[in-house]
């Protein structure tokens, strides 16, 4: 049994490509272009200055960075922020973090799926006004990177350990993400997409804020109804009448309606009649997903868990990584609980603080 199975001696076979000298990924490849250079970041940056509305964002050199960089001969400063974000840490623990579902099954939305729906519903309208597509990309990405387990409770949860209180936005940017040097645009957007800071600075920033409202209303419900918490058949009339019942539907006439209604005005926002409907369907989920008795059972006790998580690595900050055990003792522990996925938090809460596994969260799927 120390022999490969086929199919890894398939692949191994593969291990320095195909041809001599001119190397291939594939024995029959046919894909040609024409010669020529390289299409350098000067050239697409010159091709942004000829296509993008007035108003959008412009790539400009290594871009306004905290700590200044030399430029990257190939990419953009908004692609190299995009690459630093989908590359990070946080990104990736994004797919252990609640959207509204704590533990989640196959079928139901993560953090890190949302953010992915949130992206593609900002490329799609930044395309139709002609803003910058990859700067809209970078903040959908990185715009949740803030959250901590459990949802927006972990706000609530570390809201008395932060002077001003915990914002998953500035968090994100100001915190989480400050490592990878991002560009003002990019960070700027993540920390003010939510619909309660103040406006983004960018046109780009207020597609994001759009695309995040868009995206979780449409797929909070999807998620609800596969958990058998609501039914179709319960949303308001004017949701069904407007926007429709799928996904697919909704997200068409919303992400359809700030395309139309910002080339028509100059400014990034909806027609009064389809954002009625946008905001009958999150005042529908708010009232019977949000904030049902299960939801808010649940809400109270991811509190309780991570409150009582910082609480423990503040007394004992040598259960913490070295990277945490700072001067700003609460901030360390804040930012190492807060970086937690779902389960790990979990985890720690039975081993380290005794918590009974039946009291803790079960998510939606398994309570209805």
């Amino acid at each position: 049994m120390d022999t490969p199975l086929p199919r890894t001696q398939q692949w191994a076979a593969t291990m320095h490509g195909h041809g001599e000298g001119l190397v291939t990924a594939h024995a029959t490849t046919t894909a040609r272009t024409s010669p020529r250079e390289p299409r350098r970041r000067e050239e697409r940056e010159a091709l942004e200055r000829a296509s993008l509305v007035e108003g959008a964002s412009l790539a400009v050199g290594a871009g306004d960075r905290l700590i200044s960089e030399a430029p990257d001969p190939m990419r953009t400063c908004f692609e190299r922020d995009r690459d630093r974000i989908v590359h990070s840490a946080a990104f990736r623990r994004l797919a252990g973090k609640t959207q509204v579902v704590v533990y989640p099954t196959d079928h139901q939305r993560t953090r890190l799926t949302h953010a992915i729906e949130v992206a593609q519903a900002a490329v799609a309208i930044a395309r139709g006004v002609g803003a910058n597509v990859t700067l809209v990309d970078a903040i959908a990405l990185g715009h949740d990177c803030g959250h901590g387990p459990g949802g927006h409770a972990s706000e609530d949860a570390f809201d008395e350990f932060i002077e001003g209180g915990y914002d998953h936005g500035p968090w994100g940017a100001d915190v989480v993400l400050a490592d990878l040097n991002l560009t003002r645009q990019t960070l700027d957007g993540i920390r003010n997409h939510s619909w309660s800071r103040p406006a983004p600075a960018t046109l780009e920033g207020e597609i994001v804020s759009w695309a995040d409202r868009i995206a979780y209303c449409a797929h909070d419900l999807e998620d609800a109804v596969y958990a058998g918490i609501v039914s179709l058949d319960d949303l308001p009339a004017v949701v069904r009448g407007v926007a429709g019942t799928t996904r697919r539907q909704q997200l068409a006439t919303f992400i359809n309606a700030v395309i139309s209604t910002t080339a028509r005005t100059g400014t990034v926002g909806m027609d009064q009649t389809t954002a009625e409907a946008l905001g009958e369907l999150r005042r529908f989920n708010y009232e019977r997903i949000y904030t049902r008795p299960e939801s808010v059972a649940q809400s109270v006790t991811v509190v309780r868990v991570l409150r009582d998580l910082v609480n423990y690595y503040l007394e004992a900050p040598s259960a913490m990584p070295a990277e945490y055990r700072h001067d700003d003792l609460v901030r360390g522990a804040v930012t190492y609980v807060g970086g937690m996925t779902d389960r790990f938090a979990f985890e720690r809460a039975q081993h380290l603080l005794g918590w009974d596994p039946r009291k803790l969260p079960r998510g939606i799927g398994r309570c209805a």
